[in-house]
């Protein structure tokens, strides 16, 4: 009789009013040596009456993990792999119980990665993935398991359901998309969303499931969850930018916002975008993103007047310039975007895209060595702009924009010349040495550019005119060493000694 009493329990537990009289009655301990039967119909019935009644029950949940359901659970898994509603019926029971730290924890001492890895490739309907999917995110947050999920190949399944639903418009192949990709994600991450990590796999021994993992992970970049590249390449010194570059993602990248520029879809460009300026953080992957000319197809962005697609834009070519004289050249002699930037650079209505726009013009300056660079900017009209950078808000944006007039008037003072009388730099630097809010750094570049200016003559008098002399003689008993250092040798040169 012991079947159909599971059976009629089974059905008396759907009835929320009775599942506390079935508790108050002892029943889930009395159904649990049941799931140690070999008959298929008695762990039908008693899973459904245990999972019934344990349903949204931490408590009780907790209890039968504390009792070892976990291995009974994975033994049905594994023997009746085939039997579909016996295996309904555990993923249900896996699904409840995976959140549980002290059920991952049982898990990742079983076989479950490979079983369900194996339920994975064999489900034939959404209902179905959908339920292993739920069980996996959840194991995915355990460190242990997401080495076993990735050791049983789970990445190799993903990826193709993936291209299977690829181009799908139903929308619950896209669930399924969402789904896969999530995971996908979760594995990379190391579960937690906040955690930007590879986690355990990120350690020595377990280096050759990280690449495995690693292989697989630009197929979500066709799919659904573009905007989380942002996350699986930080840290930078992990290591995992440089083998997403080296693996090929940076022309999916490509070939996707290419796409998406012409359908608009704003979200997708600007993630897209969020990936490439993190990709481009480290220098080997500079070299091999402006060798794959990845500056020159990422400017077609440049008619964009969505200021997020803007700012991230702008952000990505000023990675991509940092300390590479090549890039800065190739960016400094493009009329259009230097034109862009102009426009930008009075962009009142967005801080943030006026921000960028100044500084990756002073990067270019910065990091270039040419002296048609230097003409570019200045028929561009993009000298004033950069001068009233000398005078923002942020230091650190004043100090970009005085190296940056510095190395230009280095290179070719004589074609900036009538730009600075224009905008009254001399007039700004002094105001800058005289403000005793100005940080140490400011003062010390911004004198590091007179000293630069000092070599034109028409310069030199607007410094004299400007009494700027009394101002330097008051600095060379600043409280900071270098600025007074900067003062001296200012002097110096102002009066011939140098």
């Amino acid at each position: 009789c012991a079947v159909k009493a599971a059976q009629v329990l089974s059905e008396i537990a759907k009835n929320e009013e009775m599942k506390k009289p079935c508790i108050e009655a002892d029943l889930v301990l009395t159904l649990i040596p049941l799931l140690e039967s070999t008959d298929p119909e008695m762990l039908l019935h008693a899973g459904r009456a245990i999972g019934r009644i344990c349903y949204d029950n931490r408590d009780l949940q907790e209890e039968l993990v504390k009792v070892g359901v976990i291995t009974s659970l994975v033994r049905i898994l594994t023997d009746y792999a085939e039997t579909e509603p016996l295996v309904h019926v555990d993923l249900l029971a896996l699904c409840n119980l995976a959140d549980l730290d002290i059920a991952k924890e049982a898990l990742s001492k079983t076989k479950v990665a490979e079983q369900l890895v194996k339920q994975l490739r064999r489900a034939e309907n959404h209902e179905r993935l959908e339920i292993v999917f739920e069980v996996l995110q959840a194991l995915a947050e355990n460190d242990a398991l997401k080495v076993q999920l990735v050791e049983a190949g789970v990445q190799e399944v993903l990826s193709e359901i993936l291209l299977r639903l690829r181009g799908s418009s139903q929308a619950e192949d896209t669930c399924i998309v969402k789904a896969a990709s999530d995971l996908i994600v979760s594995l990379l991450l190391g579960g937690k969303r906040g955690n930007i990590n590879l986690s355990s796999l990120s350690r020595p021994e377990n280096k050759q499931s990280r690449q495995r993992l690693l292989e697989f992970s630009v197929c979500i970049i066709h799919f659904y969850h573009v905007s989380y590249l942002t996350c699986l390449v930080l840290p930078p010194s992990d290591g995992n930018c440089v083998r997403m570059v080296q693996l090929g993602v940076i022309h999916q990248l490509l070939d996707l916002l290419e796409k998406h520029v012409e359908s608009g879809d704003v979200s997708v460009q600007h993630a897209a975008l969020c990936a490439l300026r993190n990709l481009a953080i480290p220098v080997v992957n500079k070299v091999q993103m402006l060798e794959e000319s990845v500056a020159e197809r990422i400017q077609a962005l440049l008619k964009s007047e969505m200021p997020p697609v803007q700012f991230k834009l702008l952000g990505t070519l000023r990675m991509l310039a940092d300390g590479q004289a090549d890039a800065a050249e190739i960016l400094g002699q493009d009329p259009m975007l230097l034109n862009r930037l102009v426009q930008w650079c009075d962009a009142n209505d967005h801080s943030g895209v006026r921000g960028e726009a100044n500084r990756l013009l002073a990067s270019i300056l910065r990091h270039n060595r040419s002296q048609e660079v230097v003409k570019a900017i200045q028929e561009a009209q993009g000298v004033k702009h950069l001068v009233s950078m000398t005078t923002c808000e942020h230091a650190a944006m004043q100090n970009e924009a005085l190296n940056a007039l510095a190395i230009a008037s280095a290179i070719d003072l004589e074609t900036l010349e009538e730009s600075f009388k224009e905008s009254q730099l001399v007039q700004s630097l002094h105001k800058l040495l005289q403000d005793d809010n100005t940080s140490p750094e400011v003062k010390y570049n911004s004198m590091g550019l007179l000293c630069r200016l000092l070599n034109s003559g028409d310069l030199r008098q607007e410094i004299e005119e400007d009494k700027i002399e009394e101002t330097l003689k008051q600095l060379c008993s600043h409280s900071n060493a270098d600025v007074v250092q900067a003062a001296v040798t200012t002097l110096q040169v102002l009066r011939g000694d140098a």
